[in-house]
């Protein structure tokens, strides 16, 4: 698997940037490609249109144009930020999990971090020196050439997505709170260790995974979810069993970072969170999901609709990627 270490420039997905992006590309699908333009029409500086840029195909909200310059917005993209759609400022916290689980779901050229801290990453605390260790130790194995710089940017980056930004003393520095995923609190403080470095030895933050239920991840959501990571991964299986949805990469357990048995518990109500369009059969010999109709821009428009409690609309049932288009990764 070929892993994507750059293109944020630096920089975490900031508040404003999705739904500004979001209005921008729907006057001009092309803003992006003049970067003098869109630093006009952004008010950010060049390298900051270029991370925009970035995360708003991170985030599933645009695409490139096929053989055309510019980008389209996606069906997920207007149901959410369009003016009458489900969170056009980005204020609920469904949202905010929808786009983390865009953010690390991708199966083509995936972010390094993500993948690597959300499926693979099994001890129970992280510090950054580990971290930045373990990367570099994985990073022998692709083949390309990382300098330590681009390591540690790329990790600062996902650390500073889900952490606030802090000063020497400890204080929460407010013009740094600038990645709206810091409020699913996923990554938390837990305490701190002494650790050897090359000029000696000092305290360092350690940080541990949310591993508790989650309610804010409800079962709509789930729902939605699941279904994204069947459409990409297992397009033409009839089912999923258990382990799928809990443990292999990309799926909903890892993602979320839940427990099997939250999981489980979660999955009974699976029928009616998705309307009838999944099903959960607790089977001792062989739990499975099972779906109930075919891929469709439908269906996932109205598995999106469900988890704001809302009724699919026309600027939302736009065709969508379909199972041939997906790539198979069973």
């Amino acid at each position: 698997m070929r892993f994507r270490f750059s293109g944020h420039e630096s920089f975490p997905c900031r508040y404003t940037w999705l739904p500004k992006a979001y209005l921008s590309l729907r006057e001009n699908p092309t803003v992006f490609s003049d970067e003098n333009e869109a630093m006009v029409q952004l008010g950010v500086g060049k390298n900051m249109v270029r991370a925009i840029r970035f995360w708003v195909q991170l985030a599933g909200i645009a695409q490139p144009l096929d053989g055309q310059a510019g980008l389209s917005i996606t069906p997920f993209g207007h149901a959410i930020f369009h003016p009458h759609g489900f969170d056009p400022y980005l204020e609920d916290v469904r949202t905010l999990w929808l786009i983390h689980w865009k953010f690390c779901s991708h199966v083509e050229e995936p972010m390094f971090a993500w993948y690597f801290m959300l499926n693979q990453w099994a001890e129970p605390e992280l510090s950054r020196s580990e971290l930045l260790r373990a990367f570099k130790q994985e990073a022998t194995k692709q083949d390309r050439a990382l300098s330590d710089t681009t390591l540690s940017q790329h990790l600062d980056i996902f650390l500073h997505t889900y952490l606030p930004a802090r000063g020497k003393k400890g204080e929460v520095l407010e013009d740094n709170l600038d990645c709206p995923l810091t409020e699913l609190n996923l990554l938390l403080p837990a305490g701190e260790r002494l650790i050897e470095f090359v000029d000696g030895r000092r305290h360092e933050p350690v940080y541990a995974f949310r591993r508790d239920r989650k309610p804010e991840i409800t079962g709509p959501l789930l729902a939605y979810c699941l279904h994204d990571f069947w459409r990409q991964n297992r397009p033409h299986e009839a089912s999923l069993t258990f382990r799928e949805v809990a443990v292999v990469p990309g799926s909903v357990g890892q993602l979320f970072k839940l427990s099997e048995q939250d999981l489980r518990d979660r999955l009974e109500s699976l029928g009616p969170d998705s309307q009838g369009l999944l099903e959960y059969r607790a089977s001792a010999a062989l739990p499975r999901v099972l779906k109930s109709y075919e891929w469709t821009a439908q269906s996932e428009a109205q598995l999106l609709a469900n988890v704001y409690q809302r009724e699919v609309t026309d600027y939302i049932a736009v065709p969508s990627i379909q199972p041939q288009e997906a790539v198979n990764h069973a």
